[in-house]
């Protein structure tokens, strides 16, 4: 029996408060690491580390395939902006750390997936910059802890399309940022009726997808089974 591959996971950095304590902590979401699991992989929680921003090589040596995960807003220091009033809760260091894991993805070709604002950090990783808070945030953003249902048309033939099985589906999101130019090899797969840009892909990569919505609460969801395919194929690869 083959080994499973290894899908690192970015974690956030949040406060958080139990018991006696009260600690910064790594937190990801449990849907994360359960759909990587039940679709045949083993994921393994990445903590951003000072030291190994300017290693992410090391970093990656250790894995198969990588998630970049949602969580708070992408500090606009990052791409030459200075905060709006919108945006909050940014952390620099999670920033640095996942563009340089994402940027070393992409140059060693080891399969990568962005969800939210690990859409965002690609982007940006790329030269890219965001839309602080959309015109049209209601559509993508409006019960604080909910998810927002709409419709997504992804580009027929696109990796965002085989991947989700369909060229038009329903999604859950729950973001108010957007991407504004677009970063260096990315090209547009995916959008919302509002024109807002839902997925992202780098052509000529094994897999290398970035995807708005929250691929990770759909249980047994197509996508992140097919990404985790996609990573077998190439460790049986060699």
């Amino acid at each position: 029996m083959s080994r499973r591959p290894v899908v690192g996971i970015c974690a956030a950095i949040e406060q958080a408060r139990w018991a006696a304590w009260d600690y910064e902590v790594n937190l990801s979401p449990r849907t994360y690491s359960r759909e990587v699991a039940a679709a045949g992989a083993q994921p393994v929680l990445l903590p951003a580390s000072e030291e190994m921003t300017d290693a992410p090589g090391e970093v990656l040596d250790l894995l198969d395939a990588l998630i970049l995960a949602g969580g708070s807003d992408v500090d606009p220091a990052s791409y030459g902006a200075a905060p709006d009033e919108h945006t909050a809760n940014t952390r620099p260091q999670r920033d640095a750390f996942e563009m340089a894991l994402a940027r070393a993805a992409l140059e060693r070709d080891l399969p990568l997936l962005g969800i939210c604002r690990g859409m965002q950090i690609l982007n940006v990783a790329l030269g890219g910059d965001l839309v602080q808070h959309l015109d049209t945030a209601a559509t993508h953003l409006h019960t604080p802890g909910v998810f927002t249902d709409h419709e997504v048309v992804l580009e027929p033939g696109s990796l965002a399309a085989r991947a989700a099985g369909a060229e038009r589906i329903s999604v859950r999101s729950h973001h108010h940022q957007g991407l504004g130019r677009l970063g260096e090899g990315l090209v547009v797969s995916g959008r919302a009726a509002d024109d807002v840009v839902e997925a992202v892909e780098v052509p000529g990569k094994s897999f290398a997808l970035g995807i708005i919505w929250h691929t990770e609460e759909e249980r047994g969801g197509a996508l992140v089974r097919t990404f985790v395919e996609a990573t077998r194929a190439g460790v049986a690869a060699g």
